[in-house]
């Protein structure tokens, strides 16, 4: 049967917007991973442990998940795409108010402006999103807008490395912060959809309240999930350029460059099976979304594991490993965000995705970063008093970082496991 001119121009108008928030969560992605890209130069001018390297992202997720309630409101009840211009507006000054920082505060405190900016874009365009597209569509539709991880992750570690190594890193700051200054007003230009106007009326009305959402066993799951994969995510975000540097003796522009092919081609490939798998399979299997995702966690973990575990002279093979895991990992978000979609109805959800990241972001998501630089600051204090020395050199920092990031296979072990216990509470599961 032939599309109508009308049904036709929608579909147009859908993808447009689509790649419009596509675009806006690239640059997303690409301003919060800058301080990881450029963590071992900003960590030697002001003299940082690998902790105080952590602060920086999990100051920015703590605040982003309380300030991010509200905003899901907002996103709720009044209009998207204006919220998410003026976010985008606000994050990109703020990242590059950081190259006027003289010191660790003001850094952070730039980082916060950041967050609070960012936080408009996850409810916003994933609530708008999902009145673009039907449900058996929309794994699909999110699996690519939540490809700004990746690509974002990439661009950003791509090209901050080699700029802080050509110019410094307070000019690699600037830089990042035009793509969102020049995208923010062309979300103005944008239709917005009505809430509710992709869903089938027997889904669009098959949750009443949000706390029939809170409620659902599944969404618990999802959110227990949501810690696991976060702190894994962000932990990697943070600290895979400075093992990069330390391990395999990369200067910032290689180790960059090295960690942007990770994110590219791991986080391509697996978010784009992982949403193609999961819309095909949700129609006959409500819960196979979520089996998808706990199998690619499962994959990641051996990968994880020998990826880290590669030392010197051993690059050929660690990089490929630790692609592999990431974009393992990269599986969840298409497939679990869909999921909650599912489960949300229209008017509430920029609210329920707000619930989902305050939670999980204060359950522990946050610390990924201040845990595993504790981690890795303990591992190569031990390293030394192993050694009798009585300095802390680069070459124990290097062996506690190493150890330290070994937490990330473990506990992708334990998101398999949450998430093939949440599909089975999946309606129809």
């Amino acid at each position: 049967m032939s599309s109508t001119p009308a049904t036709q121009r929608a579909r147009s108008l859908a993808s447009s917007a689509l790649v419009v928030l596509v675009l806006v969560n690239i640059v997303n992605f690409y301003d919060r991973h800058v301080p990881g890209a450029l963590a071992e130069p900003i960590r030697r001018e002001f003299h940082l442990s690998d902790a105080q390297l952590g602060w920086i992202s999990t100051i920015f997720t703590l605040l982003y998940a309380v300030i991010g309630l509200p905003l899901g409101r907002l996103a709720d009840t009044g209009s998207r795409k204006k919220l998410l211009a003026c976010g985008v507006a606000l994050w990109g000054a703020l990242t590059g108010a950081a190259a006027w920082a003289i010191n660790y505060p003001m850094l952070l405190a730039s980082r916060l402006g950041v967050a609070v900016g960012e936080a408009t874009c996850a409810p916003a365009a994933t609530s708008w999103i999902g009145d673009l597209f039907p449900p058996e569509r929309r794994a699909s539709a999110l699996a690519l807008f939540m490809l700004g991880v990746p690509i974002g992750g990439a661009l950003s570690f791509f090209f901050s490395g080699p700029a802080a190594q050509a110019w410094g890193w307070r000019t690699a700051m600037v830089l990042a912060a035009l793509p969102a200054l020049l995208l923010a007003p062309v979300l103005l230009l944008l239709r917005e959809p009505s809430r509710g106007a992709a869903e089938h009326a027997r889904s669009a009305a098959s949750r009443n309240s949000i706390a029939e959402v809170l409620q659902a066993p599944a969404f618990w799951w999802i959110v227990a999930s949501g810690i696991l994969v976060n702190f894994n995510l962000y932990a990697f975000a943070t600290f895979l350029p400075a093992f990069f540097g330390r391990i395999h003796h990369m200067d910032v522009g290689r180790a960059g460059i090295t960690t942007g092919a990770i994110y590219a081609v791991g986080g391509l490939l697996g978010a784009t099976i992982g949403g193609s798998w999961g819309d095909s399979l949700a129609g006959r299997r409500p819960s196979a979304r979520m089996k998808i995702a706990a199998l690619g966690a499962l994959a990641a973990a051996p990968l994880a594991w020998f990826g880290i575990r590669q030392g010197w002279g051993a690059l050929a093979i660690a990089i490929p490993l630790l692609a592999g895991a990431y974009g393992a990992l990269n599986m969840y978000y298409g497939l679990v965000y869909a999921s909650i979609q599912d489960i949300v109805t229209p008017a509430l959800r920029g609210t329920a995705m707000a619930i989902y990241f305050l939670v999980m972001y204060l359950g522990g998501a946050s610390f990924g970063p201040l845990i595993t630089g504790k981690l890795s600051d303990y591992m190569a204090q031990r390293a030394a008093t192993a050694a009798g020395s009585a300095s802390l050199t680069d070459a124990f920092k290097a062996v506690g970082l190493q150890q330290a990031m070994l937490i990330i296979p473990v506990l992708s072990l334990a998101l398999a496991g949450v998430l093939w216990a949440g599909s089975r509470r999946t309606r129809a599961g």
